[in-house]
């Protein structure tokens, strides 16, 4: 296969500091190992700051029945904890919240086959009290500051006649209309935790979320028209609702997405994150409104190369930001009247890549999720001076695995742009020698790779470097993290220069890491999944075999299917399909896809509503009809947008596993048998035949 020349002047990399050492004897990292891997999240800090509440999801087994991982809540003192399951065994509660005065937990809770329900029960132990008798279930709550009262979204209940209609069997899909909507409603109880009084807040419109400012007298709630996906993307506007007078406005200015927001202490502010301008694809900006006379500023710099992902406050006059720049987060203090910034914590300089964090007004308690190359999740706490210090260790074995070393790698595209991605190298790695290599790409395109733990079932990264594969994470343009400029870079251009960076990097890798050109492979979901066909079909000759999990093949009818029609419109197309039949044509895999010579596997689930089902099916079939030799289609029944049972997450692994080892490191021929199709000798299963 042969590459087109590369631009080979100014490539740089940063080579960093191996966390983990590659010591003899150690075995590499195998599937079922990164399979059974726990992760940490919805943590969540009591008002004194001395106790930290956390959830711990540990994934099934291969003969466990089917199902999503299992998450036990925990409870742990700081600094040392130890730490104990927050609720007894067999016990399926969910979203634990501490009250405001630290005295009781709430969390959503069902007891019998009735929805979700908030219940509360004593910090210091006891039983549990039903709070809510919502018809439809809760599905978030928040307490109220200074009073015995719960806030919480409960949808719009069924009328007695669509239950009688649905009884004798004349339930019918009306496709996005009858839509029933998030309602706003607030409880009051007396020293019993008995009700006394409750108000429907919002009627009509879908409220998504909400907070309380310090007092409870307000509550700020993002709210749009319709319960759509497509609308929580792009239509959220955030409203004040007085809870005196139930009055309630706008006071966002966002066109577009929409993060998070958070009351100043003195309730007189109100921070969030936001999209820069509707044609923004992320959220990017750090506003504040002023409540009182209804000006809103932007605190981020014009031009600045990284997007702000979340906002909350430091005191009155300093908005922390969560921000990402390039592979690195840095949390930031920033004053409202200007001046210099405050890091508090910047994952460059203390190697962990931490996640959005809880903490007390003054910051003297911080606790965060974390990750590190050699660590999937943990927690962390703030020790100052940008300093992190893990409380857990969720994931031991880790410890005793050879991993490859991950790298940080910058190069040049043909046009002069810098581009940043990871490089992993082979566990063994030798200067000079060559290696087979698989690129992983992100979705979105409005995401991007940071330089913690990559791996996971779909992109098993370390699991390829334990048999001999470099693998490369490339922030092609259109990615998140080096600012609005470089994330449009892919507006109204789909399949573009973002691909073309990747081709490019492949070259770099061939050039600079010892990749072997004729044993290239790439794989994505998603808008990755759209590279992977993209690689599979135009540019066929850089790799040997992709795997395309819930990938676009077709974008004239991609856009016909999706559930976020407007997302697509405003923030990708620019323009409605009929002013670029052509264009979105030719920006299809299937238009390419006569001239194929790679490998393709294509997979995903059956019930995506987002990258519908029928563009793998597209993709397949066209192949199919031009006599591609070596394609297969795999779908996998209940499975969404990126599969969330275990045995859906098992059979991706080792299936593209088996692609890559088939067609890219041993270099079966194109023309020849496929690998097996029943791998489920691999999985671990226990056979009673």
């Amino acid at each position: 296969m042969k590459l087109r020349p590369m631009i080979r002047n100014n490539c740089t990399f940063l080579l960093l500091l191996c966390l983990t050492l590659n010591l003899p004897g150690q075995e590499v990292l195998p599937a079922s190992e990164l399979l059974g891997l726990k992760s940490l999240s919805d943590i969540q800090l009591s008002p004194s700051g001395d106790e930290v509440i956390y959830s711990v999801q540990s994934p099934r087994g291969p003969n466990d029945p089917p199902g999503r991982a299992e998450a036990v809540y925990y409870r742990m003192l700081l600094p040392d904890g130890p730490a104990r399951p927050l609720f007894g065994e067999g016990v399926k509660a969910e979203s634990p919240r501490f009250s405001p005065d630290g005295r009781y937990i709430g969390f959503l809770y069902s007891k019998t086959d009735e929805p979700r329900q908030v219940w509360i029960m004593p910090a210091s132990g006891g039983e549990f009290i039903k709070l809510t008798r919502a018809e439809s279930g809760v599905t978030d709550f928040r307490w109220q500051p200074g009073e015995a009262g719960i806030a919480y979204l409960s949808l719009t209940p069924s009328s007695a006649r669509e239950k009688e209609l649905k009884k004798r069997g004349y339930e019918f899909i009306y496709y996005e209309e009858n839509l029933k909507h998030n309602n706003l409603m607030i409880s009051w109880y007396d020293g019993n935790w008995e009700q006394t009084a409750e108000w429907q807040l919002t009627e009509g419109v879908n409220t998504w979320d909400f907070e309380f400012n310090p007092r409870g007298s307000q509550i700020a709630a993002s709210i749009s028209p319709e319960n759509l996906i497509d609308h929580s993307y792009m239509f959220r506007k955030i409203y004040l609702i007085d809870l005196e007078s139930g009055t309630r406005r706008q006071v966002s200015e966002n066109e577009g997405k929409l993060g998070n927001y958070a009351f100043s202490p003195d309730g007189t502010r109100l921070a969030y994150a936001a999209a820069l301008h509707i044609n923004d694809h992320a959220v990017s900006q750090a506003f504040v409104a002023d409540l009182e006379d209804g000006s809103v500023r932007n605190l981020t710099p014009a031009g600045w190369k990284g997007h702000v992902d979340w906002v909350n406050w430091k005191d009155d006059t300093h908005v922390v930001c969560f921000a990402e720049e390039g592979v690195y987060p840095k949390l930031i203090s920033v004053p409202l009247a200007g001046g210099p910034q405050e890091i508090l914590l910047d994952a460059s300089s203390n190697g962990i890549i931490f996640g959005t964090p809880r903490y007390n007004g003054d910051l003297s308690s911080l606790v965060c999720t974390g990750s590190t190359p050699s660590d999937r999740s943990n927690l962390y706490m703030f020790e100052g001076k940008n300093r992190l210090r893990r409380v857990t260790d969720l994931n031991p074995i880790l410890k005793n695995r050879s991993l490859g070393t991950q790298e940080v790698i910058r190069y040049n595209a043909r046009d002069g742009q810098l581009i940043e991605g990871l490089l992993i190298h082979p566990v063994g790695f030798r200067q000079g020698e060559s290696y087979p290599l698989i690129v992983y790409v992100h979705g979105g395109p409005e995401s991007h790779h940071s330089n913690g733990w990559l791996s996971s079932y779909s992109t098993p990264g370390q699991v390829m470097a334990g048999k001999g594969y470099l693998v490369l994470y490339l922030n092609y343009r259109s990615s998140t993290g080096y600012g609005v400029d470089f994330g449009m870079e892919g507006f109204m251009d789909p399949a573009g220069k973002e691909f073309d960076d990747i081709a490019d990097g492949i070259e770099w890798a061939v050039k600079e890491k010892g990749a072997d050109p004729e044993r290239v492979g790439l794989a994505g979901g998603s808008y990755g999944g759209y590279a992977s066909g993209w690689f599979a079909t135009y540019y066929t000759r850089y790799v040997k075999a992709v795997c395309m999990f819930v990938g676009i093949s077709n974008n004239i009818s991609k856009r016909g299917t999706t559930d976020i029609p407007y997302e697509e419109l405003y923030v990708h197309s620019g323009k409605p399909l009929e002013e670029q039949w052509q264009m979105n044509l030719e920006r299809s895999p299937i238009y390419w896809a006569h001239q194929s010579r790679t490998a393709t596997l294509i997979y995903g689930g059956a019930a995506d509503t987002r990258v519908s089902p029928s563009q793998s099916v597209e993709l397949y079939r066209i192949m199919k009809m031009n006599n591609h030799p070596a394609v297969r289609l795999v779908q996998y029944p209940g499975e969404g947008h990126g599969n969330r049972n275990q045995v859906g997450q098992t059979d991706v692994l080792f299936r593209q596993m088996a692609w890559f080892d088939w067609y890219v490191k041993d270099l079966n021929p194109l023309e020849g048998p496929m690998p097996p199709l029943d791998l489920s000798s691999q999985y671990g299963l226990d056979w009673n035949f």
